[in-house]
């Protein structure tokens, strides 16, 4: 490859990098809740399991930046603790309290805000949540939003159940 079409590629690779942090997502909005919170990037850790936020684990969310962009085409996913040690609430402690109709805002860096709502809440248990649904539904544009729920199991270190929140952009 010669040297004029190198400087091309840079210019496009800047150019989109430049609007990919743009669609970056800064804040979540849950009125219904009350959630009001800064948006970390997480990745899939090396068990493959989904990361949690760790510059303040309790109060932010965190959104798989290596998927899609809360707004753009297909399952941007976010999030976020149930609860501290010992039972004391964090972050999307009530998220089961989300219901149909719900709005979900997402502030972007571009400083859009996002309208979501909220079309389904379900509890799976980790081996029965349905990854694809969750991560890789493309027919729209949707925020999935995911707590852990139900008993603690100590011996897994993990709860029995996953919640999510399914929602799809409105505007």
């Amino acid at each position: 490859m010669d040297v004029v079409h190198l400087r091309l590629l840079k210019r496009q690779r800047k150019r989109l990098l430049h609007i990919l942090r743009q669609l970056r997502p800064l804040r979540l909005i849950i009125p219904a809740i009350g959630v009001n919170a800064s948006v970390e990037p997480v990745e899939i850790l090396p068990n493959g399991n989904l990361g949690t936020p760790t510059h303040s684990p309790w109060e932010n969310v965190g959104w798989y930046d290596l998927g899609t962009s809360p707004g753009e085409r297909g399952s941007a996913v976010i999030d976020g603790h149930l609860d501290r040690p010992g039972g004391i609430p964090a972050v999307f402690w009530n998220l089961r309290s989300l219901y149909p109709g719900d709005d979900v805002l997402v502030l972007n860096a571009k400083g859009k805000t996002l309208d979501f709502r909220v079309i389904e809440v379900a509890f799976y248990t980790p081996e029965q949540a349905p990854v694809t649904d969750i991560f890789g539904e493309m027919g729209g544009s949707y925020l999935n939003l995911i707590t852990c729920a139900g008993d603690w199991i100590p011996s897994e270190h993990q709860t029995a159940l996953r919640l999510v929140v399914y929602t799809t952009l409105v505007s």
